[in-house]
């Protein structure tokens, strides 16, 4: 039987009592109990609690369009934005080769767009896909949403000349809402195939439905284990109301509690750079669900040690405003010995002999203590290794805290109001139909 994920308070005692964290995840329960009976707010969108079973069915059709893709391109362009592409980006990132692009012979490569409305970015995007052999996958509930809407424009257009449009048609996978929208239209009109966003799942939580599991089987990852560790972590998780054993209630109480000592940013830390996309889903995920009513945790990210040499200097001395989760990662998947030098210019022969993980294990231990030392509390996340299971595990408990810890700062952690501000002030700007008259009133705040 395989390990689970596990959560250490040990570096955080100093600062909340460990009692005290006990006390408020039991009182949590009754948090959980409101997702699993649908009576909380934004009970319109949990779907994704079963998601773990839900999607079994539609394992089948998933891989057959994933090995259809792979037939017939060498490369697939993700089209989406937030949680339409950084689920995916974040499991591809983590368990795939570093530099898989330079590998021969060459894995199916995936490439992302519409997260962006930067001309340099779709210019060189182009003109790299024009020696590519590519394929799309489109991701959007609506089909209106300007990013991903834009990208697709451009990039369908330059697929059809390239290819020609029956072909094309053949290379468009779209995924959105059942029955209505643009893009729904448009893949009908276009004979596109399709997949379907469920209406009760919102895009941060969407990694484990066909947003995020078609692009991760077509860069030939393992979606059936990825979502068999999802499952063992709901089993873990979903119904346990003993607090002391539950890791979601007792990772929500504990950052509620440390953000009551005056501690509003929580900094997600990895000791590999694989986890750096698995951060910026994270950031999306507790941003969008808690950050609304003048409350919430600012989530942030930071790779060690890289950042030790930058950030680390605020951390250990800044304002003290911060508190760190550390995803702990026991065992890599390769194994790496540090050589003996004869000379030993460099002084490193006290370590020859060592495997690189060792003296990266000790870097983490060492800053734990030393961030504890400068009055930073630091919540730990340990996991066995990085693979399809423990990332399904963590995808599902991160979504389960994130759920419990909205409920715990009473706000509604399944909608995001504030995202349409910027979106109003641009279309006005940009004089779209029906927005002309607030296009007036920014153009005088303009002058």
């Amino acid at each position: 039987m395989k390990e689970s994920i596990s959560i250490s308070l040990k570096n955080t005692g100093g600062f909340v009592p460990y009692e005290e964290v006990i006390a408020l995840a039991q009182q949590s329960v009754r948090h959980l109990e409101s997702l699993n009976a649908g009576t909380g707010t934004g009970n319109d969108f949990l779907g994704w609690l079963s998601l773990p079973d839900d999607i079994i069915q539609q394992f089948s059709k998933l891989e057959k369009t994933a090995m259809h893709l792979r037939s017939i391109s060498d490369t697939t362009v993700v089209i989406g934005i937030g949680g339409s592409y950084l689920g995916s980006k974040a499991v591809i990132e983590a368990l795939t080769h570093t530099f898989s692009r330079e590998l021969k012979p060459k894995h199916h490569e995936i490439l992302f767009a519409g997260h962006n409305i930067c001309e340099d970015y779709m210019a060189d995007l182009l003109e790299i896909l024009g020696s590519k052999n590519y394929s799309i996958i489109v991701i959007s509930k609506s089909g209106t949403t300007t990013e991903p809407a834009l990208a697709f424009r451009i990039l369908k257009d330059h697929l059809e000349k390239k290819v020609g449009k029956p072909a094309a048609a053949d290379r468009i996978i779209a995924i959105t809402d059942s029955s209505r929208g643009a893009l729904r239209t448009l893949a009908e009109t276009n004979g596109y195939e399709t997949f379907v966003i469920p209406d009760n799942i919102g895009g941060r939580y969407s990694v484990l439905t066909p947003v995020g599991l078609l692009p991760i089987a077509v860069s030939g990852l393992d979606i059936k284990t990825l979502v068999k560790g999802a499952k063992s972590m709901e089993e873990m998780i979903r119904k346990n109301k003993i607090a002391s054993t539950n890791p979601a209630l007792m990772y929500a109480a504990a950052r509620n509690l440390i953000l009551q000592t005056g501690r509003s940013v929580e900094i997600l830390v990895g000791f590999t750079p694989k986890l750096h996309y698995f951060s910026e889903w994270w950031k999306q995920l507790f941003g969008e669900s808690e950050g609304k009513e003048g409350k919430g945790i600012f989530p942030a990210s930071v790779d060690f040690t890289t950042d030790l040499h930058s950030l680390g200097q605020y951390i250990q001395e800044g304002k003290r405003i911060l508190f760190e989760t550390m995803i702990s990662v026991k065992n890599p998947k390769k194994k790496l010995t540090i050589p003996l030098e004869k000379d030993d210019s460099d002084q490193l022969n006290y370590l020859a002999g060592k495997r690189l993980s060792e003296v990266n294990h000790n870097a983490e231990t060492g800053t734990v203590l030393a961030h504890n030392d400068g009055n930073v509390p630091v919540i730990n996340i340990n996991v066995p290794e990085l693979d399809e299971y423990y990332l399904g595990q963590l995808i599902y408990f991160f979504e389960l805290s994130c759920a419990v810890s909205g409920y715990i700062l009473d706000v509604n952690p399944f909608d995001q109001p504030g995202v349409e501000a910027y979106k109003k002030n641009m279309f006005a700007l940009l004089n779209k139909t029906g927005f002309e008259e607030a296009g007036k009133k920014l153009k005088e705040r303009l002058k």
